[in-house]
């Protein structure tokens, strides 16, 4: 699969957070939502891509290109779309139309007529002060401008925030269809469960400044689930750690033990093979499946 991006071993020491090493790669022509809490590393990971910040060991490769050579940032930055998860406040002096003619100057690929579009579909008015907007607006008005020129790729922190219900399925619209031409890619750090899931194609989920899985999405979806066993249906049995895709286990009470395995189809046939009962079952959602993840693969 030809990827966009790719982190070998970068690493990232401070004080008080060590990020990586991480190994990624990012698919060309999808969706992948980097997916944790808050501090896990999602917009440190970011600003590496970005060259915003310098690794202190490792190797990003962007488009091909291994990160390192200056002449080639304005080149890249050219063929994506960034939106961080902060507004920039030294920008508030200016007025929305202000900062569309200075971000316009360094696009070859411009679009006017996209950036009116975007701009009437979100129902921003460009002639306000950025300071006068509010955060739902200011969010909506430079989504309009990362969007303006048809940039290649998209990398997008927290992109809903501050916006309404309306809003929000606009901006799920408008990603959809940006994608649906050929080769395009976005990026995407989130934690709204349903953006995930109305978008992305893979899951990267990290926590503590490591990645703790990257997945497909439908498979990861159809591959988690926890079943309810009696403790009574277990005696003699040697255990549930030999159980294809163990996890977890956990007592419920009532007499009942939730076992959750990321081999479904695999634990259930291995269920039914040693005489165990499943007295239920359900699927993991995408929450839950972080939470298992960071109990049983971090230090937390």
């Amino acid at each position: 699969m030809d990827s966009v991006i790719r982190l070998t071993d970068v690493k990232v020491e401070r004080e008080h957070f060590i990020l990586g090493p991480l190994q990624m790669e990012i698919p060309r022509g999808y969706i992948t939502a980097i997916v944790g809490p808050n501090g896990s590393g999602k917009s440190s990971t970011f600003e590496l891509v970005l060259r915003i910040s310098r690794p202190d060991s490792g190797r990003i490769e962007r488009f091909g290109e291994t990160v390192g050579d200056d002449a080639s940032e304005i080149a890249f930055k050219q063929r994506i779309g960034y939106l961080p998860e902060e507004a920039n406040r030294e920008e508030s002096w200016m007025t929305g139309t202000d900062k569309a003619d200075f971000i316009k100057f360094w696009y070859p690929t411009w679009n006017v007529n996209r950036y009116s579009d975007l701009i009437r579909i979100f129902e921003v008015d460009p002639k306000l002060k950025l300071s006068k907007m509010s955060k739902g607006m200011r969010r909506k008005f430079d989504l309009a401008v990362v969007l303006a020129h048809n940039p290649e790729m998209l990398l997008l922190d927290e992109p809903s925030s501050g916006l309404d219900p309306i809003s929000w399925k606009r901006m799920i619209d408008i990603f959809q269809k940006y994608m649906e031409a050929e080769n395009r890619t976005i990026l995407i750090a989130t934690h709204i469960i349903d953006e995930v899931k109305r978008l992305a194609d893979y899951i990267i989920f990290m926590a503590g400044g490591r990645i703790l899985g990257t997945y497909e999405k439908d498979e990861l979806l159809g591959s988690w689930r926890a079943f309810f066993i009696r403790e009574q249906d277990l005696v003699g049995h040697s255990g549930l750690q030999e159980l294809p895709g163990f996890e977890k286990s956990g007592a419920m009470g009532g007499g009942f033990i939730r076992v959750v395995s990321s081999k479904a189809s695999l634990a259930e046939q291995w269920l039914l093979g040693a005489g165990i009962a499943v007295s239920g079952q359900n699927p993991l959602e995408l929450d839950d499946i972080l939470e298992v993840l960071i109990e049983t693969k971090t230090d937390y």
